[in-house]
């Protein structure tokens, strides 16, 4: 097992992953929607919707980071979780909101798998179907004894007013976040995908795959997968999309496939993304056992679905 082989090889993917495949579409996504909230877009997608969604345990802000994980990254809703626990949201709707972000999709990951044959569109819509199921089996059954009672109002820092910036401040803010986020991933992909590598190289990925061939095989699921989940599980949506990028450049990995196992692999409910969210403040750490039951109905529905359509 040569070591500075793998470490260079995994080097090589990071890069690519990172440069030339997340930071263009990153770029152009991040732009859009900062241009969308200069101009108040997103403030008046969160005002037609809050009524809607309020009965699903999602609140105002809540909104506003379920758009920002679905159409910009999964980092992006961390700034709207911390104005949430800054401005003295419940318990239960703090829970209800960490339960839809572990269960819903991440954009990081739909919008690069989608030139290898996703379907973005179907995606985004039952990543909102499971997200709304995690937030309501957290609202009304793991977190119902949770306090519902806001010290004030989360949604009064969204709807006040700011200073608009032009175009250009935009494109560069926008441009400035956007390579931030790409280039911050490499290191976790990096040391991700080496520790996928020595894996590979040790003979504990063919091992696993062996032990679980024949469970699987009962299932009708395909053995391409072990490496995928494996790979999610431990180093998160980004690592997964550079192993699958890899696997369809070498013919192993179809798009049917990657239809069929978005709901169960593209989700932020890995270490992780576990330890970024609950990172944010300790309120989260103690409300995390509350959110994850319905996180993880929430990915079984979207499991489900994308199993069923695709």
């Amino acid at each position: 097992m040569n070591i500075i082989e793998i470490i260079m090889s995994a080097g090589k993917v990071s890069v690519d992953v990172a440069l030339y495949t997340l930071l263009p579409i990153m770029v152009v996504m991040l732009i859009m929607m900062k241009y969308l909230e200069e101009k108040g877009v997103l403030d008046g997608i969160v005002r037609l919707t809050s009524p809607v969604l309020k009965p699903f345990g999602i609140s105002g802000m809540g909104i506003f980071a379920l758009i920002q994980l679905n159409f910009v990254s999964f980092a992006a809703p961390l700034a709207a979780l911390a104005i949430m626990e800054r401005r003295g949201t419940s318990d239960r709707h703090l829970a209800a909101m960490l339960a839809m972000l572990f269960a819903m999709g991440q954009a990081n990951v739909f919008y690069p798998l989608t030139p290898f044959g996703l379907h973005w569109g179907m995606a985004i819509v039952i990543s909102l179907i499971g997200g709304l199921a995690a937030s309501t089996l957290t609202y009304y059954v793991s977190g119902r004894k949770l306090s519902a009672a806001s010290l004030c109002d989360e949604e009064g820092e969204l709807h006040q007013d700011k200073p608009r910036a032009g175009l250009i401040a935009v494109i560069n803010g926008a441009g400035a976040d956007a390579i931030r986020l790409s280039l911050g991933s490499l290191p976790m992909l990096l040391l991700s995908l080496t520790v996928v590598g020595l894996l590979k190289a040790a003979g504990v990925v063919e091992a696993l795959t062996t032990l679980l061939t024949p469970l699987l095989s009962f299932f009708h699921i395909s053995t391409v997968y072990v490496l995928l989940a494996l790979t999610k599980c431990l180093a998160g949506g980004t690592a997964y999309f550079g192993v699958a990028s890899e696997m369809v450049q070498h013919g192993q990995l179809t798009a049917e496939q990657i239809n069929a196992s978005a709901g169960f692999l593209v989700q932020t409910l890995d270490l992780p993304g576990i330890g970024i969210f609950l990172g944010i403040a300790s309120r989260f750490v103690r409300l995390f056992r509350f959110a994850l039951p319905g996180a993880i109905v929430g990915i079984l529905v979207r499991t489900v679905l994308h199993t069923v359509m695709f």
